[in-house]
């Protein structure tokens, strides 16, 4: 009797311990998250095809032809099936060639930079509906979140109204991190010097758990935020009482923000500085830094004049390919950190 009690016990405690976990990956409130969390269970079933017959045979096998069992079919000669070879390589071919149609699909449809298509498997995008814009950047230790059309920003809290398509530009201050909320969609990479892009919508109002999936420190672990969605009417007053403050978010400001510190508390800028988050990107918030886009800008042209002194000098023209590359070094070198590109 106690034995048995064990063996019940032992077999219902995971089904007790999982009835505890909140499963949001499987169960989320956003389409892109969901669609993401079929793929899931499709790609497990398709491969449990394989894998369950596989682990039965191997337990049938080791019990059929186990050393005590003298009745088993013995054949030391056997060394070919045409029947279990069909079998044996068939099976798992099938199941690659329609992983990979699955992958090949999914990889498009769930393309993070592709403008969504709907809001939920009955519902496509109404023609003209612009999205809700958020830039994201990741700082050590804390999430900052602009509104550009908006106006206004916040730190470790992030809102969208519901069934409104947000698309996301996401960067990073220092180090390379993660953004990620389950419930949403994928987790996307956000690194300093880059801008990465996700598209996503939240169908169901709640408060919801977001995070950095990607270590970057000390002060990892309390790199969270929560997220809300929020009824339209909700989010617009959110919104006001965001801008109703007086805090403002401008260079100087976001050079004493993105100082690392751990566990900051949420915070709220009634108005932020135009074109800060280009600034971000391009490491040029310090307005002695050359922006990275100037640079590059100056490296394309350099390499343009170049390439045209080249051709000069080949068709015999030195004197032009002289005055062209003097006119080079004038047109391409900043004379300040701040100077622009001369465009030739």
């Amino acid at each position: 009797m106690t034995t048995s009690l064990i063996r019940r016990g032992a077999t219902l405690l995971p089904l007790v311990l999982l009835a505890g976990c909140n499963t949001v990956v499987m169960n989320p409130s956003g389409d892109v998250a969901a669609q993401q969390g079929k793929l899931i269970v499709v790609s497990t079933l398709l491969m449990l095809i394989i894998i369950v017959p596989v682990i039965a045979l191997t337990v049938l096998f080791a019990w059929r032809y186990r050393k005590g069992n003298t009745g088993a079919t013995y054949a030391p000669d056997w060394d070919h099936s045409t029947a279990l070879e069909l079998v044996i390589w068939g099976a798992p071919l099938l199941i690659i060639i329609a992983l990979g149609l699955l992958t090949w699909i999914s990889t498009h449809t769930l393309d993070p930079y592709r403008p969504l298509q709907r809001l939920d498997a009955n519902r496509p995008v109404a023609a003209g509906v612009k999205p809700l814009n958020v830039q994201v950047v990741a700082l050590d230790w804390k999430w900052l979140f602009i509104y550009p059309d908006l106006g206004i920003a916040t730190v470790n809290v992030l809102a969208a109204p519901v069934d409104v398509p947000v698309r996301f530009k996401i960067s990073a201050s220092n180090v390379m991190n993660s953004f990620y909320i389950p419930a949403l969609a994928g987790q996307i990479y956000a690194m300093p010097g880059m801008e990465t892009t996700l598209n996503a919508v939240i169908n169901q109002a709640g408060v919801f758990d977001g995070f950095s999936a990607n270590y970057s420190g000390a002060g990892f672990s309390d790199m969270r935020f929560k997220f809300h969605g929020m009824a339209p009417a909700d989010f617009e007053r959110w919104v006001q009482a965001t801008r109703g403050g007086t805090a403002k978010l401008d260079r100087a400001g976001y050079q004493v923000l993105e100082k690392p510190s751990e566990r900051d508390p949420v915070r709220r800028y009634g108005s932020v500085e135009a074109g800060l988050f280009d600034a971000i990107v391009n490491r040029c918030v310090d307005l002695d830094a050359v922006c990275m886009n100037t640079m590059m800008a100056a490296d394309a042209n350099r390499g343009k004049i170049k390439a045209a002194v080249a051709k000069l000098s080949g068709n015999g023209n030195g004197a032009a390919a002289t005055l062209a590359a003097a006119g080079a070094d004038i047109c391409v070198t900043p004379t300040t950190p701040t100077t622009s590109v001369k465009k030739q």
